[in-house]
C-alpha cells in the first residue's frame, strides 16, 4: 500500500504485479510472485486496490488468455492511507520550544509597525505578514503546550526507567535553559511592539479583510457584508489571541510567563530525577552480589543443620509432591527428603507445553485400509487411461485430423488439452506451430491444411469438427 501511494504521488495510476515485487521494500526477503499476486488479490477483495486486465503487453493469444491484472488504489484505499499517514506523522511528531519561532513573531510585528506608517497602505504586504503572523504564532503556541505535557510524562517515567533520564538530562536542562533564556528576551521587545501597534490595529486589519473580500463568490449586498464582518471577527480574535498570550491585561499571568514558569519549575522536577537514580544506582543489588552474601551466611551458619536448611531456602528444595506428577505405587511421605526419594517422570506434554495429558483411554486409531485401498485402484484406473490415451495419440507420425478415426472420451480429453496448448501458441492461422506442453512430455506439431478441408472427430461425448490439420505428437 506505501508504494501505490507513493505510485500516486508520481502520477502512476497502475502497477503491474512484477513492478510491486521489484520496487516495494519488503521488511524480510522478498516473496515470490505467486506470494505478491496473492496480497493484491487480498486487498482488491477489502477494497483497497481495484484490479482490470492488463493488454498492454499481449503478444499471442497464450498471452491474452492468461490471466494479466493491473491495479490502481481505489477511492477507499486512498482514503485510509491518507488517514494512516496523518495519524503515523501525529504520533511520530515530536513537539519542541521554538525559539526560532518568537524571532519571526517579532520580525513579522516590526514590519507591520513599519507599514502602518506608509500612506496609502500596501494591502498586499499587510496581508501576507498578518497569514505569516498567524501561521508562526499557532505553531508555537501548539507546539509549547505539546512540548511541556510530554516532559511532565517523560519526567515521571523517568522515576521508574533509569536509562531515560541518563540519555537526554544534560542536554534537555540545557534546551530548557536556552529556551527560557530567549522567551524572556523576545516577549519583552514583542510586548513593546505589541504596544506601539495598538492605535493601527483596527486599521491593519480591516485592510487584510478588504483584500480577502476580492475572492468572495458574487451575491447581494447583504451577502456580501455578512461575510465582510465575519472575516473582521476571526481577524480580531487571533490578534487577541496573540495579545493574550504576550500580555496579562489584568488577567493573571499571560500564557509566554505561564510557559516560562513551566519550564522553570521542570528544571528541578528533573534534578531530582536524576538524583534519586544516582541514589538507586550506588545501592542496586545484582545476582554476583547476591552469591556474595549467600556465600557470608553459609560462614555464619553455626551447623550443618543450619547450612541445610539455608541451603533449601535458598534454592527450593524443598518436596514438590503437590505437582501430583508421580504415580500412586510410588507415594512417599513427606517427611523423606528429596535426595532418598524416588524420581519422578516428567511428561513430555508438560515439559513441552506446560499442559499434562488427559486421562483415559487413548482414542481408538480408525482402519483407513480399505480407504485406501480404494483410492489406490482410482488413482491406477486414471494412471491406466491416461497411458492408453497417450499411446492412442502420441504416435510420432504426422495424421490428418479427420484421419484420427473415434476416440474414447480420455483420448479425446488428452486430445484436446494437446490441440489448446497447440493454438494457444499460434500467432497467424495459416503458420504451423510446434508446442511442447506444459509437463513436459509430449511434443506437439500442428500445421494447418486448406480452408476448404473440414475434420470432424467422432467421439463418445458426440462430434468435434473444425479446420483440418496435420498434427504430429510425439513422446519428447
Amino acid at each position: 500500500m506505501d508504494l501505490f501511494a507513493a505510485a500516486r504521488r508520481q502520477f502512476r495510476h497502475h502497477l503491474r504485479p512484477d513492478e510491486v515485487l521489484l520496487e516495494a521494500c519488503w521488511p524480510h526477503e522478498r516473496p515470490s510472485l505467486e506470494e505478491a499476486q496473492q496480497a493484491l488479490a487480498q486487498l482488491v477483495e477489502w477494497g483497497n486496490l481495484q484490479a482490470q486486465p492488463d493488454t498492454a503487453r499481449v503478444a499471442t493469444i497464450e498471452d491474452f488468455y492468461r490471466k494479466r491484472l493491473l491495479y490502481r488504489l481505489t477511492s477507499g484505499g486512498e482514503a485510509v492511507e491518507a488517514g494512516l499517514r496523518v495519524f503515523v506523522a501525529t504520533l511520530a511528531r515530536r513537539a519542541e520550544l521554538q525559539s526560532v519561532a518568537l524571532e519571526d513573531i517579532r520580525a513579522r510585528l516590526l514590519a507591520l509597525s513599519e507599514l502602518s506608517r506608509e500612506e496609502p497602505m500596501d494591502a498586499a504586504k499587510i496581508h501576507a505578514t498578518l497569514r505569516d503572523l498567524v501561521h508562526v504564532f499557532e505553531g508555537l503556541a501548539a507546539n509549547a503546550e505539546a512540548f511541556m505535557t510530554g516532559l511532565s510524562r517523560s519526567i515521571d517515567l523517568a522515576r521508574a526507567e533509569a536509562g531515560v533520564v541518563m540519555s537526554f538530562k544534560s542536554r534537555l536542562i540545557d534546551y530548557l535553559e536556552r529556551f527560557i533564556g530567549d522567551l524572556v528576551t523576545r516577549s519583552s521587545q514583542i510586548v513593546e511592539l505589541l504596544a506601539l501597534l495598538v492605535p493601527k490595529e483596527s486599521a491593519l486589519l480591516e485592510v487584510a479583510v478588504g483584500r480577502e473580500a476580492r475572492d468572495v463568490a458574487p451575491g447581494d449586498a447583504e451577502a456580501q457584508e455578512q461575510s465582510a464582518a465575519a472575516r473582521l471577527t476571526a481577524w480580531r480574535e487571533r490578534w487577541a489571541g496573540l495579545r493574550r498570550w504576550f500580555l496579562s491585561e489584568g488577567r493573571g499571568y499571560s500564557q509566554a510567563e505561564l510557559l516560562r514558569k513551566s519550564a522553570l519549575a521542570a528544571i528541578p522536577r528533573l534534578l531530582q530525577a536524576v538524583a534519586a537514580l544516582n541514589e538507586r544506582r550506588a545501592g542496586r543489588s545484582d545476582r554476583a552480589a547476591d552469591f556474595r552474601r549467600l556465600a557470608l551466611w553459609f560462614l555464619e551458619a553455626s551447623g550443618n543443620d543450619e547450612a541445610h536448611r539455608l541451603w533449601r531456602a535458598a534454592f527450593a528444595l524443598s518436596p514438590a509432591r503437590h505437582l501430583a506428577l508421580a504415580p500412586r505405587e510410588r507415594d512417599v511421605g513427606t517427611s523423606v527428603s528429596w535426595k532418598d526419594a524416588p524420581p519422578i517422570e516428567v511428561f513430555p506434554q508438560l515439559r513441552e507445553q506446560g499442559v499434562l495429558p488427559t486421562r483415559g483411554a487413548p482414542p481408538r486409531i480408525r482402519d483407513r485400509s480399505a480407504e485406501r485401498a480404494q483410492l489406490a485402484a482410482r488413482v491406477a484406473e486414471e494412471s491406466a487411461q491416461t497411458q492408453a490415451a497417450r499411446r492412442r495419440l502420441a504416435t510420432g507420425s504426422p495424421i490428418r485430423l479427420s484421419e484420427l478415426g473415434v476416440l474414447d472420451r480420455h483420448a479425446f480429453r488428452l486430445f484436446l488439452t494437446l490441440l489448446g496448448e497447440a493454438l494457444a501458441s499460434q500467432t497467424h492461422p495459416d503458420r504451423p506451430v510446434e508446442r511442447l506442453t506444459g509437463d513436459g512430455t509430449l511434443l506437439v506439431r500442428l500445421e494447418p491444411l486448406e480452408n476448404a478441408q473440414q475434420a470432424k472427430i467422432e467421439t463418445e461425448l458426440g462430434w468435434f469438427a473444425g479446420r483440418d490439420h496435420l498434427i504430429t505428437i510425439r513422446e519428447s
